[in-house]
């Protein structure tokens, strides 16, 4: 007697349950999967674009640069520093007393990397000298550049060298 009373309970909960199913397929417009016209009509996810990366600079080769300023403080005088990277990337140019020649290459990211420095040894004014060495320091420990307007800036581990375009 108990099995038969079991066994009509779990009928009548099955019942039940095909007659839920049923009501519930009904409601939704005979679709059970969840693939129907409302699945179809939601909006879309937006696709996502990652940002665009600023557009890279080009080094300016073969073009002469002619030194404003390192640090803030002002190069005075005909005696300013200047340079000039070729298409070979043989950097040459003028500390103010003394010429130089490098190996220098524009890397990817605006960085800069400049070889030793192969240097006259002309006797040069102390003041003058020390002012050379200063410009031959941050030039040789150069690791970024960037054009800001019309001028050069280069930025080492001795602070920052500020070009003009020379004529």
């Amino acid at each position: 007697m108990r099995a038969i009373l079991i066994a009509a309970m779990a009928g009548a909960i099955a019942s039940s349950a095909v007659v839920t199913a049923t009501r519930v397929q009904a409601q939704m417009g005979g679709n059970v999967t969840g693939f129907g016209k409302d699945a179809r009509e939601k909006p879309e996810k937006k696709q996502y674009v990652p940002a665009a990366k600023a557009q890279e600079k080009i080094f300016p080769l073969d073009a002469t640069w002619t030194a404003v300023s390192l640090n803030g403080k002002s190069f005075t005088g005909n005696d300013r520093p200047s340079f000039i990277i070729d298409k070979q990337y043989r950097a040459r140019g003028y500390g103010g007393c003394n010429t130089f020649a490098a190996t220098a290459f524009p890397l990817k990211d605006q960085h800069l990397a400049v070889g030793p420095l192969a240097l006259t040894k002309k006797p040069c004014d102390k003041g003058l000298g020390a002012s050379e060495q200063d410009f031959f320091i941050a030039l040789r420990t150069a690791g970024q550049w960037d054009l800001v307007g019309s001028q050069l800036v280069i930025k080492s581990q001795k602070g920052e060298l500020r070009f003009d375009r020379a004529l």
